[in-house]
Protein backbone atom coordinates (compact mmCIF):
# COMPACT_ATOMS: atom_id res chain seq x y z
CA UNK A 1 0.00 0.00 0.00
CA UNK A 2 2.71 2.70 0.60
CA UNK A 3 4.19 2.50 -2.53
CA UNK A 4 0.89 2.57 -4.22
CA UNK A 5 0.79 6.37 -2.36
CA UNK A 6 3.41 6.81 -3.28
CA UNK A 7 2.98 6.39 -7.31
CA UNK A 8 0.00 8.53 -6.76
CA UNK A 9 1.48 10.86 -4.63
CA UNK A 10 3.85 11.66 -7.66
CA UNK A 11 1.31 11.32 -9.91
CA UNK A 12 -0.42 14.19 -8.61
CA UNK A 13 2.62 15.92 -8.12
CA UNK A 14 3.73 16.11 -11.72
CA UNK A 15 -0.34 16.77 -12.58
CA UNK A 16 0.65 19.95 -10.98
CA UNK A 17 0.79 22.81 -13.62
CA UNK A 18 4.27 24.73 -13.59
CA UNK A 19 4.38 27.90 -14.03
CA UNK A 20 7.14 28.94 -16.66
CA UNK A 21 9.45 31.55 -16.96
CA UNK A 22 7.51 32.76 -20.57
CA UNK A 23 4.28 32.12 -18.89
CA UNK A 24 4.96 34.41 -15.78
CA UNK A 25 6.29 37.23 -17.72
CA UNK A 26 3.28 37.62 -19.49
CA UNK A 27 1.23 37.23 -16.80
CA UNK A 28 3.23 40.18 -14.82
CA UNK A 29 2.83 42.53 -18.03
CA UNK A 30 -0.86 41.50 -18.22
CA UNK A 31 -1.52 42.40 -14.81
CA UNK A 32 0.20 45.56 -14.94
CA UNK A 33 -1.26 46.75 -17.73
CA UNK A 34 -4.65 45.98 -17.15
CA UNK A 35 -4.56 46.39 -13.06
CA UNK A 36 -1.88 48.59 -12.25
CA UNK A 37 -0.44 45.68 -9.81
CA UNK A 38 3.35 44.91 -10.08
CA UNK A 39 4.15 41.29 -9.41
CA UNK A 40 7.74 40.99 -8.22
CA UNK A 41 9.35 37.57 -8.87
CA UNK A 42 9.14 36.82 -5.18
CA UNK A 43 5.03 36.42 -5.91
CA UNK A 44 6.14 33.62 -8.22
CA UNK A 45 4.67 30.76 -5.83
CA UNK A 46 1.66 33.05 -5.21
CA UNK A 47 0.81 33.80 -8.12
CA UNK A 48 1.59 29.80 -9.23
CA UNK A 49 -0.58 28.66 -6.29
CA UNK A 50 -3.80 31.27 -6.77
CA UNK A 51 -4.18 30.76 -10.53
CA UNK A 52 -3.76 27.32 -10.20
CA UNK A 53 -7.20 27.26 -8.47
CA UNK A 54 -8.27 29.08 -11.69
CA UNK A 55 -7.24 26.70 -14.07
CA UNK A 56 -9.11 23.70 -12.62
CA UNK A 57 -12.15 26.05 -12.53
CA UNK A 58 -11.55 26.66 -16.18
CA UNK A 59 -10.98 23.06 -16.87
CA UNK A 60 -7.36 24.27 -18.35
CA UNK A 61 -4.41 21.94 -18.51
CA UNK A 62 -2.11 24.61 -18.14
CA UNK A 63 -0.46 28.30 -17.85
CA UNK A 64 0.28 28.48 -21.73
CA UNK A 65 -3.71 27.88 -22.11
CA UNK A 66 -4.05 30.52 -19.22
CA UNK A 67 -2.21 32.75 -21.22
CA UNK A 68 -3.90 32.08 -24.44
CA UNK A 69 -7.16 32.80 -23.07
CA UNK A 70 -6.08 35.96 -21.45
CA UNK A 71 -4.91 37.29 -25.05
CA UNK A 72 -7.85 36.30 -26.53
CA UNK A 73 -10.57 37.35 -24.39
CA UNK A 74 -8.64 39.99 -21.29
CA UNK A 75 -11.90 41.78 -20.72
CA UNK A 76 -14.06 38.21 -19.54
CA UNK A 77 -11.02 37.05 -17.26
CA UNK A 78 -10.19 40.14 -15.96
CA UNK A 79 -12.21 40.27 -13.22
CA UNK A 80 -11.77 36.52 -11.72
CA UNK A 81 -7.60 37.22 -12.37
CA UNK A 82 -7.51 40.32 -10.20
CA UNK A 83 -9.47 38.85 -7.92
CA UNK A 84 -7.10 36.20 -8.03
CA UNK A 85 -4.00 37.61 -7.21
CA UNK A 86 -5.20 39.90 -4.68
CA UNK A 87 -6.80 40.37 -1.31
CA UNK A 88 -9.81 42.81 -1.49
CA UNK A 89 -10.30 43.13 2.77
CA UNK A 90 -13.07 46.11 3.78
CA UNK A 91 -15.66 46.55 5.75
CA UNK A 92 -17.51 49.79 6.92
CA UNK A 93 -15.41 51.90 9.53
CA UNK A 94 -12.72 50.08 8.80
CA UNK A 95 -9.84 52.65 10.49
CA UNK A 96 -12.14 54.77 12.48
CA UNK A 97 -9.98 57.30 12.80
CA UNK A 98 -9.91 58.38 9.48
CA UNK A 99 -13.85 59.06 9.53
CA UNK A 100 -13.48 60.44 12.93
CA UNK A 101 -11.26 63.25 11.46
CA UNK A 102 -14.10 64.09 8.35
CA UNK A 103 -16.94 64.37 10.63
CA UNK A 104 -15.10 66.14 13.91
CA UNK A 105 -12.30 68.40 11.89
CA UNK A 106 -12.71 68.48 8.15
CA UNK A 107 -16.71 68.81 7.05
CA UNK A 108 -18.00 71.44 9.57
CA UNK A 109 -16.05 74.19 8.42
CA UNK A 110 -16.37 73.26 4.49
CA UNK A 111 -20.43 72.68 5.44
CA UNK A 112 -20.94 75.95 7.40
CA UNK A 113 -18.84 77.83 4.30
CA UNK A 114 -21.77 76.20 2.18
CA UNK A 115 -18.45 74.73 0.10
CA UNK A 116 -18.94 72.36 -2.91
CA UNK A 117 -17.51 68.73 -1.62
CA UNK A 118 -16.43 66.22 -3.47
CA UNK A 119 -14.70 62.74 -2.10
CA UNK A 120 -13.37 59.88 -3.70
CA UNK A 121 -13.22 56.77 -2.87
CA UNK A 122 -10.10 55.05 -5.27
CA UNK A 123 -10.55 51.20 -5.09
CA UNK A 124 -13.57 51.25 -3.18
CA UNK A 125 -13.93 47.46 -3.34
CA UNK A 126 -17.44 46.18 -2.38
CA UNK A 127 -18.85 49.43 -1.14
CA UNK A 128 -18.63 49.13 2.41
CA UNK A 129 -16.03 52.69 2.25
CA UNK A 130 -18.10 54.67 -0.01
CA UNK A 131 -21.06 54.08 2.14
CA UNK A 132 -19.43 54.64 5.55
CA UNK A 133 -17.85 58.16 4.11
CA UNK A 134 -21.72 58.68 2.79
CA UNK A 135 -23.13 58.18 6.53
CA UNK A 136 -20.61 60.89 8.14
CA UNK A 137 -21.38 63.35 4.83
CA UNK A 138 -25.06 63.00 5.39
CA UNK A 139 -24.91 63.30 9.64
CA UNK A 140 -23.04 66.30 8.86
CA UNK A 141 -24.71 67.86 6.35
CA UNK A 142 -27.60 67.36 8.77
CA UNK A 143 -26.05 69.27 11.66
CA UNK A 144 -24.35 72.16 9.56
CA UNK A 145 -26.09 72.50 6.02
CA UNK A 146 -28.32 70.38 4.81
CA UNK A 147 -28.30 71.80 1.37
CA UNK A 148 -24.92 71.48 0.53
CA UNK A 149 -23.62 70.36 -2.63
CA UNK A 150 -22.01 67.11 -1.71
CA UNK A 151 -21.44 63.77 -3.85
CA UNK A 152 -18.62 60.58 -3.52
CA UNK A 153 -17.14 59.12 -6.56
CA UNK A 154 -16.79 55.09 -5.82
CA UNK A 155 -14.25 53.56 -8.34
CA UNK A 156 -12.95 50.03 -8.62
CA UNK A 157 -11.45 47.92 -11.31
CA UNK A 158 -13.53 44.39 -10.54
CA UNK A 159 -16.55 44.08 -11.79
CA UNK A 160 -17.96 41.78 -9.46
CA UNK A 161 -16.84 44.50 -6.96
CA UNK A 162 -18.86 47.26 -8.33
CA UNK A 163 -21.81 45.23 -8.75
CA UNK A 164 -21.95 44.32 -5.30
CA UNK A 165 -21.64 48.41 -4.27
CA UNK A 166 -24.17 49.05 -6.26
CA UNK A 167 -26.43 47.24 -5.04
CA UNK A 168 -25.53 47.95 -1.57
CA UNK A 169 -26.95 45.41 0.18
CA UNK A 170 -24.61 42.92 2.80
CA UNK A 171 -24.78 40.40 4.94
CA UNK A 172 -25.13 41.25 8.84
CA UNK A 173 -22.06 39.73 9.24
CA UNK A 174 -20.78 42.55 7.27
CA UNK A 175 -22.01 45.56 9.44
CA UNK A 176 -20.61 44.75 12.58
CA UNK A 177 -18.43 47.74 12.23
CA UNK A 178 -21.71 49.80 12.25
CA UNK A 179 -22.88 51.52 15.14
CA UNK A 180 -26.44 50.06 16.36
CA UNK A 181 -27.77 53.81 16.45
CA UNK A 182 -25.98 53.93 12.57
CA UNK A 183 -27.64 50.69 11.98
CA UNK A 184 -31.04 52.04 13.13
CA UNK A 185 -30.68 55.23 11.31
CA UNK A 186 -28.89 53.80 7.67
CA UNK A 187 -30.04 50.06 7.29
CA UNK A 188 -32.49 48.51 5.89
CA UNK A 189 -33.26 45.03 7.54
CA UNK A 190 -33.93 42.30 4.46
CA UNK A 191 -37.07 40.09 4.58
CA UNK A 192 -38.21 36.88 3.01
CA UNK A 193 -35.46 35.28 0.58
CA UNK A 194 -33.63 38.61 1.45
CA UNK A 195 -33.43 37.58 5.86
CA UNK A 196 -30.17 38.37 7.08
CA UNK A 197 -29.35 40.64 4.80
CA UNK A 198 -29.57 44.36 5.15
CA UNK A 199 -29.15 47.15 2.11
CA UNK A 200 -28.11 50.71 3.09
CA UNK A 201 -30.38 53.56 2.90
CA UNK A 202 -31.78 55.18 -0.08
CA UNK A 203 -29.92 59.17 0.96
CA UNK A 204 -26.67 57.07 1.10
CA UNK A 205 -27.14 56.41 -2.15
CA UNK A 206 -28.50 59.52 -3.61
CA UNK A 207 -24.48 60.67 -2.08
CA UNK A 208 -22.36 57.76 -4.10
CA UNK A 209 -21.38 57.56 -8.04
CA UNK A 210 -19.99 54.55 -8.60
CA UNK A 211 -17.76 54.19 -11.95
CA UNK A 212 -15.13 51.51 -12.93
CA UNK A 213 -11.44 53.06 -13.36
CA UNK A 214 -8.40 51.11 -13.88
CA UNK A 215 -5.87 53.55 -11.63
CA UNK A 216 -3.15 53.33 -14.13
CA UNK A 217 -5.19 54.51 -17.24
CA UNK A 218 -6.84 58.16 -18.26
CA UNK A 219 -8.87 59.28 -15.15
CA UNK A 220 -12.35 60.95 -17.29
CA UNK A 221 -12.40 63.32 -14.10
CA UNK A 222 -11.73 66.62 -13.95
CA UNK A 223 -11.76 67.33 -9.77
CA UNK A 224 -10.83 68.56 -7.87
CA UNK A 225 -11.52 67.02 -5.26
CA UNK A 226 -11.70 67.78 -0.78
CA UNK A 227 -11.14 64.44 -0.12
CA UNK A 228 -9.05 60.86 -1.87
CA UNK A 229 -9.54 57.51 -0.14
CA UNK A 230 -7.09 55.25 -1.56
CA UNK A 231 -6.59 52.47 1.34
CA UNK A 232 -4.96 49.10 1.11
CA UNK A 233 -4.53 49.29 -2.69
CA UNK A 234 -1.05 50.90 -3.55
CA UNK A 235 0.52 48.09 -1.48
CA UNK A 236 0.32 46.05 -5.11
CA UNK A 237 2.37 48.95 -6.72
CA UNK A 238 6.05 48.91 -6.94
CA UNK A 239 7.90 52.06 -6.23
CA UNK A 240 7.87 54.23 -9.35
CA UNK A 241 4.03 53.63 -9.73
CA UNK A 242 3.38 54.37 -6.21
CA UNK A 243 5.26 57.90 -7.66
CA UNK A 244 3.34 58.44 -10.37
CA UNK A 245 -0.16 57.75 -8.02
CA UNK A 246 0.53 60.13 -5.83
CA UNK A 247 1.41 62.80 -8.60
CA UNK A 248 -1.86 62.48 -10.22
CA UNK A 249 -3.48 62.78 -6.92
CA UNK A 250 -2.00 65.82 -5.80
CA UNK A 251 -2.76 67.05 -9.71
CA UNK A 252 -6.64 66.01 -8.48
CA UNK A 253 -7.01 67.43 -4.67
CA UNK A 254 -7.56 71.21 -4.22
CA UNK A 255 -4.61 72.94 -2.25
CA UNK A 256 -5.01 71.73 1.54
CA UNK A 257 -7.01 68.80 0.63
CA UNK A 258 -6.36 64.95 1.98
CA UNK A 259 -5.63 61.56 0.88
CA UNK A 260 -5.98 58.99 3.22
CA UNK A 261 -4.29 55.58 2.85
CA UNK A 262 -4.08 52.10 4.53
CA UNK A 263 -2.70 51.17 7.87
CA UNK A 264 0.22 49.50 6.36
CA UNK A 265 0.94 52.15 3.34
CA UNK A 266 3.15 55.40 3.92
CA UNK A 267 4.28 58.05 1.22
CA UNK A 268 7.82 58.53 2.45
CA UNK A 269 9.62 59.51 0.49
CA UNK A 270 7.22 59.33 -2.09
CA UNK A 271 5.63 62.47 -2.84
CA UNK A 272 7.04 66.42 -1.91
CA UNK A 273 3.41 67.17 -2.48
CA UNK A 274 2.39 65.74 1.09
CA UNK A 275 2.89 66.35 4.75
CA UNK A 276 1.73 63.89 7.17
CA UNK A 277 -0.82 65.65 9.62
CA UNK A 278 -2.05 62.18 11.48
CA UNK A 279 -2.14 58.00 11.41
CA UNK A 280 -1.88 57.81 7.20
CA UNK A 281 -3.88 61.08 6.53
CA UNK A 282 -2.08 63.21 4.30
CA UNK A 283 -2.35 66.76 3.37
CA UNK A 284 -1.59 68.67 0.00
CA UNK A 285 0.88 71.60 0.41
CA UNK A 286 3.19 72.39 3.07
Amino acid sequence: MSAVRGDLSQSSASAAPILTDADFKFIREFVYEYCGIALSEQKRQLVQGRLARRLRELGLADFAAYCKLLRESPANELDALSSAISTNVTAFFRESHHFDFLAEEYLPPLLKANQRIRIWSAGCSSGEEPYTIAMVLAEAMEKHNKHADALILATDLSPNALSAARSGTYRLDRIEGISEERRRRWLLRGSGQNDGMVSVHPRLRELVRIQPLNLLHEWPMKGPFDCIFCRNVVIYFDKPTKERLFSRYAGMLRDGGYLFLGHSESMFGLSNDFKLVGRTIYRKGS
